[in-house]
């Protein structure tokens, strides 16, 4: 029998994003906090003689694009082995809306792999193959939230027991990272105060939280997509104690003092071309893999 394994990949969203500069590479040193929500796709992945992807979203590429298919074939190439896989993928997180699906696919595909080649690679490979897909990835390898800073590869992971429901909502517009940080005024300096630091302090004092959940992509990326900045203006009459962009959009999210009241102030933004999800406070992602269907 084909071995079949499926597990949860869960999107993230960021707990304000600082851009500190430029680099001579041409990256950014960032400044932010990732954390797990409860929207997530499905992986599955089975034995097969050559590597392939398929996607239930049409705009996630079903071909050697996708960072999951990228995952597979690195993996494979590090682990000097010949084996195949077939990723399906069943798309739930809107593509390209600054909430890390596709980083997400691929950190699980490669968590996942290990398993069905039975094969052990390194923490720190795997760390390097994680972000030579991307920035983000390397988030996803490992449970919990965490304080991101460099490219947003250098991590400090901690527990984060978020007392709050988030309503995420994302508009059908998609925002060019690449062109979002072309477009980005960089800080120039470090802040004074870690934003972890920050975050931690606001939890407990909700007041401060819209000052501690600043995203430095909302001046820019609200310019050109003025539908976003609504988006989050609405959550914001409609009862959240803050609101911010994810990443550098389209995604906005929304914190309220309850799961009713995220709930309640969902309802308004259901419409078409509009996604929106809910989680609730103290939302822990399950374990993974899922047991076969």
């Amino acid at each position: 029998m084909t071995a079949t394994l499926r597990a949860r990949s869960y999107a993230k969203v960021n707990l304000g994003l600082r851009i500190i500069r430029k680099r001579p590479d041409g990256f950014h040193d960032i400044e932010t906090v990732f954390h797990r929500i409860g929207l997530h796709d499905i992986v599955e992945i089975r034995e097969a003689e050559d590597i392939s992807v398929t996607s239930t979203d049409p705009a996630a590429p079903s071909d050697r694009t996708n960072l999951a298919y990228r995952a597979a074939a690195l993996l494979r190439e590090t682990a000097g082995t010949r084996a195949g896989v077939s990723i399906a993928i069943t798309k739930n997180i809107p593509v390209g809306a600054g909430l890390g699906g596709g980083s997400s696919n691929a950190a699980t595909v490669l968590t996942m792999l290990q398993e069905l080649w039975k094969v052990r690679v390194l923490p720190g490979h795997l760390q390097e193959i994680a972000l030579a897909l991307g920035s983000d990835v390397p988030y996803f390898l490992r449970a919990g939230s965490a304080a991101a800073h460099g490219r947003g590869e250098r991590l400090t992971y901690f527990e984060l027991d978020m007392p709050f429901a988030i309503l995420l909502c994302t508009p059908g517009i998609h925002v060019s990272t690449a062109l979002a940080y072309r477009s980005v005024t960089p800080r120039g300096g470090e802040p004074e105060r870690p934003l972890k630091d920050e975050l931690m302090h606001a939890l407990r004092h909700a007041a401060l939280l819209p000052a501690a959940l600043t995203n430095d992509f909302e001046p820019s990326v609200f310019a050109g997509f003025p539908a976003i900045a609504e988006a989050k203006q609405a959550m914001l009459a409609t009862g959240a104690i803050c609101a911010s962009m994810s990443g550098s959009g389209s995604s906005v999210f929304g914190l309220y003092p309850s799961t009713e009241a995220a709930e309640s102030a969902a309802l308004s933004f259901r419409s078409p071309g509009m996604a929106v999800h809910v989680t609730p406070p103290r939302f822990q992602p399950e374990g993974s893999p899922l047991p076969p269907r």
